[in-house]
């Protein structure tokens, strides 16, 4: 089969292109991506040398370029990661995030429609529930829970959601839709909390905290994320949602104290500083569904995950240089600079 990979030069992308031609040699993987700010080319350097894999330069939103994608390679499947997906970035620019992750959905819908698939998957995110209360922690986000976005980026990712239902519902496109809890691993780009906190601590600098960093997330390796979406294609229902989650939450703090300890660094190190706008207080995913139609469940354990994220980051560091020391700074600058300290 050909399968085309949105965005699979981002980190969640980027894995699962690996993901796809490690346990699926026998087909074609069609990368395309626009290469913005955290799509990185080095990210596929490997892959460049698989003849099953291909890589196309292009925008979602840009009609014309995925017009004429459909057309020379015929996708059996597309997989949709391309997203601008960073909460900060989104109250910045909330602009941006429509174009890419809403209408960049809908066109991509739409070549499905005139070229026909397979299967379009849609990658999305438990930050369309909303939040939970700390203070319940029975509490977790089924496929049921209503959509409640908190910020810019998960409101657009709620309404491609819709989009993609709405096209499943009115024109018979064979969707389905994923919502992960948040990711870490390999390749992560460095303004994500993980590899934000282990390359600071590497460097011997602050690593901002937001507020008391009591916040709540549920972390989930992302190679497991990659085994759940390839099971979804092959087994999942069309015109289903399957929330991927792996019962493992960590608050912020707890999260950045054990870097801190895998590096031996000081947690004199963390430095609070002003707390988000809006900043959701737990996400908490109940992954019961695709456990039960599909038979999938998370593999690692975090303190292994965490483990080995660290070690892939002593060992890339050329790969994570390489963008700290680019446009990236001035992004860092700009967003932790002048936050005022929580000391």
């Amino acid at each position: 089969m050909n399968i085309v990979v949105t965005g699979g030069a981002g980190f969640i992308g980027g894995n699962f292109v690996y993901y796809m031609l490690r346990h699926h040699p026998q087909d074609t993987i069609i990368c395309y991506d626009a290469l913005t700010y955290a799509g990185n080319l080095a990210t596929l350097e490997e892959a460049m040398k698989n003849d099953h894999f291909r890589f196309v330069k292009g925008d979602i939103a840009d009609r014309t370029a995925v017009y004429k994608l459909f057309e020379e390679v015929k996708p059996d499947i597309v997989v949709n990661f391309a997203a601008e997906s960073h909460v900060d970035r989104s109250i910045e620019s909330p602009e941006i995030f429509l174009r890419t992750n809403v209408l960049g959905t809908q066109v991509l819908l739409d070549a499905c429609r005139k070229y026909g698939i397979t299967r379009f998957h849609q990658v999305s995110t438990d930050e369309v529930y909303g939040d939970l209360p700390i203070d319940r922690p029975d509490l977790f986000f089924t496929e049921n829970t209503n959509l409640h976005a908190s910020s810019p980026y998960s409101a657009s990712k709620a309404s491609a959601d819709l989009m993609v239902l709405a096209y499943f519902r009115t024109y018979n496109v064979p969707v389905t839709i994923s919502r992960c809890s948040n990711n870490y691993g390999p390749y992560h780009f460095p303004e994500k909390l993980i590899p934000l906190m282990i390359i600071n601590a590497l460097n011997n600098k602050k690593l901002p905290v937001y507020g008391a960093g009591e916040n709540v997330r549920d972390w989930l390796y992302v190679e497991d994320h990659c085994s759940a979406i390839a099971l979804i294609l092959g087994k999942g229902r069309v015109g289903e949602v399957y929330n991927v989650g792996g019962h493992n939450e960590q608050k912020n703090i707890d999260v950045v104290r054990q870097i801190l300890q895998i590096l031996d660094r000081p947690e004199t190190l963390i430095e609070h500083v002003t707390d988000r706008k809006g900043h959701d207080l737990r996400y908490a995913i109940d992954p019961t569904k695709i456990r039960n139609e599909l038979g999938w469940q998370p593999t690692t354990k975090f303190a292994v995950g965490l483990k080995r994220t660290v070690e892939w980051y002593l060992a890339n560091k050329t790969w994570w240089e390489t963008i700290v020391n680019g446009e990236y700074q001035n992004y860092y600058e700009k967003m932790y600079g002048n936050r005022e300290r929580r000391d």
